[in-house]
């Protein structure tokens, strides 16, 4: 079997799921080596995603693991399925992993879930304003490796896309749909797409105000990505040093709780279209 030296997060992430199975089962690595043949250090490596497993190992460890969920152990199979590479994977070397890491995590997604505060979401950016986005980065990008990351973004909303067409929910707050990113024109613009992609049918965008005072996650830039099982659900999050991912179930949870509250406090999509199209006006 091959190994991997930077493996992805995806990768990463079944070899987490295997070592779970595993020691939920309480297994110890040399039992789980002598079901497959293998040296002990061989399952450690699987199971940090720098080794490479097939859908075969994968269920006979699940069955050996007691494993009972078969929707999950199909998921994880798929997982390890060997395919052809995404589209992202013509980016790397030339962009941080970790932008790769989030076109993939969105792409094998069944339902994204995103919130913003700050700028309006990534997915239905305009190539002005993500340029604009990306000029504001510190230290300062170069122009290639700005017109690089904006590709990279409007590549990443071909999810969006019909024949593809993710089911997509979008918070944004009041405050960045009043940022002026690139100018007012280039604002205007950003916010008359946003109203004409919240027409399409699997988009909801839906707005905070900022009547509603204090949010939970205020500052956090947030993706939820669903995945096949509720057991394969991912957070993304923003920082100043790239991408973060957790999928520990109590940092799940929490931000499940954010998500619902978003839900429950925040305009309509009807609403919300008409609110950004009066901000939109008063540029």
């Amino acid at each position: 079997m091959a190994t991997r030296r930077t493996p992805t997060e995806r990768q990463k992430r079944l070899g987490a799921e295997l070592r779970k199975l595993r020691l939920a089962a309480a297994v110890s690595t040399d039992y789980a080596a002598g079901l497959l043949g293998l040296d002990r250090t061989k399952i450690s490596n699987m199971e940090s995603g720098i080794r490479v497993i097939t859908p075969e190992r994968v269920r006979t460890l699940a069955c050996n693991y007691a494993c009972s969920d078969a929707t999950y152990v199909d998921a994880l199979a798929t997982m390890a399925d060997k395919q052809d590479s995404g589209w992202w994977e013509e980016h790397r070397g030339t962009l941080p992993p970790g932008l790769l890491d989030i076109a993939e995590l969105e792409w094998h997604a069944v339902r994204l879930l995103t919130a913003q505060t700050v700028h309006v979401p990534g997915l239905l950016h305009t190539e002005d304003y993500a340029r604009a986005v990306f000029s504001a980065v510190l230290p300062p990008l170069s122009r290639l490796e700005i017109e690089l990351r904006v590709h990279h973004r409007m590549e990443r909303q071909r999810i969006l896309d019909e024949g593809i067409a993710r089911p997509y929910v979008g918070y944004v707050h009041e405050a960045a749909l009043r940022m002026h990113f690139g100018g007012r024109k280039v604002a205007q613009a950003q916010l008359d797409h946003l109203c004409v992609a919240s027409e399409r049918e699997h988009i909801s965008l839906r707005v905070i105000p900022v009547e509603c005072g204090v949010f939970p996650g205020a500052g956090h830039a947030l993706l939820y990505a669903e995945g096949p099982v509720p057991q394969l659900d991912t957070v993304q999050l923003d920082s100043a040093h790239g991408p973060e991912f957790t999928h520990a179930e109590a940092q799940l949870a929490k931000y499940r709780a954010h998500l619902d509250w978003m839900a429950e406090n925040a305009l309509t999509p009807e609403k919300s279209r008409d609110f950004i199209h009066a901000i939109a006006r008063q540029l």
